[in-house]
């Protein structure tokens, strides 16, 4: 994937005004996009959310995530992220065309996707790209972030990747990870919960006991299979979907 692109999925029915900017996972090497992207943007749609799904460049430099020892854990995911901020002010940009509140423009990311969910709710402020055109005038910060096992957000003895510069400006964020995954641990969102908190950033999250990697929203037989039920609260908590008509 050497051209990123982006694809609008806009809500059948008369919408919330919001938008969410999806992330699939892949280990920066691949895309899991119906997975992590297009079954997404399904459930998305249902909740009368815009969805922008993101094919973000992959392979990312300078990663090679296909190495066990994972050497390049403290390293910027430098195109990802760079496609990731174009992506959240295009969608500003357009916000009348798509018929989105510019006020409620989020993010979501899974694994691979999980992390550049954080770097571009702590890194918006840090332009890595020459600007474009006016679109590049908007804010990058995402309104609200969903981190679904996200990876490479702490270190093996439990510190916070000093990448992700978690401040009081951080997005508020919702977490979600099983106990049992071993791909990137649970400790992921652990340690990030906590600097959220430390910070005084709104987070909520939710860890169980089974579930492992990369399950996205197909039914398994464990109880974290309703975690999006748990994300539609979190959000209409937040103010971003409502019943329509009210």
């Amino acid at each position: 994937m050497s051209e990123p692109t982006l694809t609008v999925y806009a809500p059948k029915e008369k919408g919330n005004g919001g938008a969410v900017v999806v992330f699939p996972g892949g280990g920066f090497q691949v895309l899991a996009i119906d997975l992590e992207g297009t079954e997404v943007c399904d459930w998305l749609n249902g909740l009368g959310l815009t969805c922008v799904l993101v094919k973000y460049r992959v392979p990312s430099l300078p990663y090679d995530w296909q190495c066990g020892c994972y050497p390049d854990l403290y390293a910027e995911s430098t195109l990802a992220l760079q496609d990731a901020q174009r992506a959240i002010r295009l969608v500003r940009s357009h916000a009348v065309e798509w018929s989105i509140d510019p006020r409620k423009v989020g993010v979501i990311g899974f694994s691979a996707g999980g992390y550049l969910v954080a770097e571009t709710s702590t890194k918006f402020k840090q332009r890595l790209y020459t600007p474009v055109d006016e679109a590049d005038n908007q804010s990058a910060r995402p309104d609200f972030a969903l981190a679904i096992y996200p990876g490479r957000l702490a270190s093996n003895d439990d510190a916070l990747n000093p990448l992700i510069p978690v401040s009081e400006d951080t997005s508020p964020t919702f977490l979600l990870q099983a106990q049992d995954d071993h791909t990137d641990g649970v400790n992921q969102s652990l340690v990030y919960y906590m600097a959220l908190r430390k910070a005084g950033v709104p987070a909520e999250m939710h860890i169980y006991p089974e579930g492992g990697h990369a399950f996205g929203l197909r039914p398994s037989p464990f109880a974290i299979t309703k975690w999006p039920r748990l994300a539609e609260d979190w959000l209409r908590g937040r103010g971003v979907i409502r019943d329509i008509g009210n």
